[in-house]
């Protein structure tokens, strides 16, 4: 069984626009304690093509392990899930800003370019990655905490002190794509903002600011999800674009 992670962000700061796509600075810590498990399992029959079981919210075509397996595009591959399907437990909420569909793109990739010796380097499953999600290639680099810049491209792996965090769940799925259109233009504070931040520890980050500082998009959540503001007026932080947010259990 493989685990795939779920991350927070401890902060999120946009500071600029390419294109479509928000650039943004952004701390991202993995979730230990909360995964996605994967699991390869015999077919009954030798049917070739690719097999995909699991309780997940779009059609197969969408799905991002999907577009992982067809962005290999490699005769392993196709020998291998002749063999093999894939089933997957979801844990990790959906539209929760935790990054599970990344997640799970991202432990497709390691471990099917591991197990079948296809010899891709980090900077080619990366290549891969940036073509299917945002988040993929944080969880691609596999450490627990990195600095994530650019539209998601740029991984800076830390040495984090991150305190004992509690994550706090809603049922509201939240659409990426809303939540960024509601977004307004950034400012250069914000860029100057990031680089403080992205300077300091996790610990230092959650002791020093509240969560309005911390995350540039809580207010276009709370505009499209305003169910969400009470836990916002906690004090609670959000996790990226998603309806998930943490606090500190225990500070060490």
């Amino acid at each position: 069984m493989i685990k795939s992670h779920a991350k927070i962000n401890i902060f999120l700061k946009i500071i600029g626009t390419r294109g479509s796509y928000h650039e943004i600075v952004s701390r991202f810590v993995r979730v230990d304690n909360l995964y996605d498990e994967i699991e390869f399992l015999p077919k009954p029959s030798h049917a070739r093509g690719f097999e995909l079981k699991g309780g997940f919210n779009c059609e197969l075509k969408k799905n991002t392990i999907y577009k992982a397996y067809e962005l290999l595009d490699n005769k392993k591959i196709d020998d291998f899930f002749a063999e093999y399907f894939l089933s997957v437990k979801k844990n990790i909420p959906f539209g929760g800003g935790l990054g599970g569909g990344s997640s799970n793109a991202a432990a497709f990739l390691l471990y099917i370019n591991r197990t079948l010796e296809l010899g891709l380097s980090i900077e080619e499953l990366c290549g891969i990655g940036s073509k299917i999600g945002a988040d993929v290639n944080f969880f691609l680099h596999e450490c627990k905490a990195a600095n994530v810049r650019g539209i998601g491209e740029v991984i800076e792996p830390l040495d984090d002190d991150v305190p004992d965090i509690e994550l706090i769940f809603d049922d509201t799925m939240c659409d990426t794509g809303l939540v960024y259109s509601n977004f307004t233009e950034p400012g250069q504070e914000d860029k100057k903002s990031a680089e403080k931040l992205a300077s300091l520890t996790s610990k230092e980050i959650l002791k020093k600011f509240n969560n309005t500082a911390l995350n540039d998009l809580l207010r276009s959540v709370l505009i499209c999800y305003p169910s969400l503001k009470a836990k916002a007026d906690e004090g609670l932080f959000l996790s990226g674009s998603g309806s998930t947010f943490f606090k500190v259990k225990q500070w060490a």
